[in-house]
């Protein structure tokens, strides 16, 4: 297929024929040709609009039912995501799932204190002082303090997991932990509501008296019912991009099954999504744990309902097994999943993921399956510095697709971080991203010299440029 252009020649300076119209350097007027292409193509298209044959009404259609197949592929990636058990604020042992309260024995928490308590007095230094240092001088206190300030996050880490520990043990939940907290108004003999500011929106590259930002702090009380705005990205100039809500909500039924319940509401000038995410869950004993959920989404122009549930047990104490189902109503189709996954520790560094999962409709099907190994420091979550390695697999229709992952984060130094994916699949495409954030303003203002190059390089070897790309 060839579409049809016309070369425009507009410069200031351009020659002109006789009757003053502006001429391209082969003497041709392009302004009939132009406007002799816009309407011929747009009689073309007013054509092809009335040549295509008029579909039979289907009154599915005007309730946005459709007949076609739905998407299994998408369908079992979600199925095979891993989503957390909502909890009781007694039962959150650590925001890490694989940290587990029976691994950290009390004589390792001894020790830990002790080594903290019985260093000797440090006194911090002020940048004046620090800059007279000579270098070696400058290294020996960054490194003294550096170890000072791990081992007093250690000691306050390992104190707050003695104190879940310790609620564990009673296993009583106030009423506070799914309200307000705070004091109790003495006037309607409730809890008050202290009113806290939210955390600060992202601010423009340049100043801009028309952003939001600039201009609202807000304040939220301290409840477990939060709403946000939702920033599009993509907007347009001028313009605050803000063209949807969000809202969370926890809280106990009964005060003994942890709810939770998510909605997303976008709205523009053509499309208008919803997601909702609502879950609740139920604890067997101390090793085991079950799920309910309703989900709505949008997948293309209609609205998928899926009911899902799964249960985890830990079979051994750093073995964790879990199944679960889901069916999801697309349409006038139905789609039936299962999922089977195992988590194994293997020590205190190394994390085994395996997930298997298979989606049916129609009378088609999808298999597929996820391997993960984790691997991370060994005073995680004090150090962040960790890696995966992860293997997909997907087979439908007879194509099987494989593809392979990796991240991995890690520190350069006291003022630097760099975070490094790389994905390829079995026909070799893939793509690589690396991220680095630093403290150092100059360093970071260095950064923006990359695209600059990069710029001058597609000029000067645009061949080079156009005959790469990673699709």
């Amino acid at each position: 297929m060839m579409s049809p252009i016309c070369l425009v020649e507009n410069h200031p300076s351009c020659r002109k024929n006789r009757d003053g119209q502006k001429v391209l350097p082969n003497g041709q007027s392009w302004r009939p040709q132009l406007l002799l292409l816009s309407y011929s193509m747009k009689i073309l298209s007013e054509a092809t609009n009335l040549s295509k044959p008029q579909e039979s009404f289907d009154n599915r259609k005007l309730f946005g039912f459709r007949s076609r197949s739905p998407p299994l592929p998408y369908l079992l990636n979600w199925l095979l995501q891993p989503r957390p058990h909502p909890k009781l604020s007694a039962d959150q042992e650590n925001a890490d799932s694989d940290i587990d309260l029976d691994d950290l024995s009390d004589s390792d928490q001894e020790e830990e204190e002790d080594e903290y308590d019985q260093l000797p007095s440090f006194k911090p230094l002020k940048k004046a002082q620090i800059a007279k240092l000579s270098k070696e001088q400058r290294k020996a206190y960054t490194e003294e303090y550096d170890y000072r300030v791990k081992l007093l996050q250690k000691k306050m880490w390992r104190e707050e997991l003695r104190r879940m520990k310790e609620m564990k043990k009673k296993g009583k939940v106030s009423a506070d932990d799914y309200g307000y907290l705070g004091e109790e108004d003495p006037e309607n003999g409730g809890p008050a509501a202290v009113p806290v500011p939210l955390s600060d929106m992202v601010l423009p590259p340049s100043f801009d008296s028309e952003n939001p930002a600039y201009r609202y702090r807000l304040l939220e009380p301290t409840s477990q019912f939060l709403a946000r705005p939702v920033l599009d990205p993509q907007g347009w100039d001028h313009d605050c991009g803000y063209d949807g809500v969000n809202l969370e909500q926890s809280l106990a039924i009964a005060n003994s099954f942890p709810a939770a319940v998510t909605v997303q509401l976008t709205k523009d000038k053509k499309d208008f999504t919803m997601h909702l995410d609502s879950s609740v869950a139920a604890k067997h004993g101390e090793n085991g744990s079950s799920m309910a959920g309703f989900d709505i989404q949008n997948i293309g122009k209609q609205l998928a309902y899926i009911v899902r549930g799964d249960t985890k047990f830990k079979i051994l104490k750093r073995n964790k097994t879990g199944a679960g189902v889901a069916v999801t109503f697309l349409g006038e189709s139905v789609s039936t999943g299962l999922k089977v996954e195992d988590q194994i520790a293997l020590g205190k560094r190394v994390i085994l993921v395996g997930t298997a999962g298979t989606v049916r409709s129609q009378g088609e099907s999808v298999h597929g399956a996820n391997l993960e190994v984790r691997l991370r420091e060994a005073d995680y979550p004090i150090g962040q510095d960790q890696s995966s390695v992860g293997l997909s697999l997907v087979k439908f229709r007879g194509d099987l697709a494989l593809m392979v992952n990796l991240v991995s984060q890690f520190s350069l130094g006291r003022n630097y971080k760099m975070t490094v994916r790389a994905g390829v699949n079995n026909k070799l495409s893939g793509q690589i991203s690396v991220r680095t954030s630093s403290s150092e303003q100059l360093q970071i203002a260095l950064v923006a010299v990359l695209p600059i190059v990069r710029a001058i390089c597609n000029t000067i070897w645009p061949r080079a440029s156009e005959n790469y790309s990673i699709y």
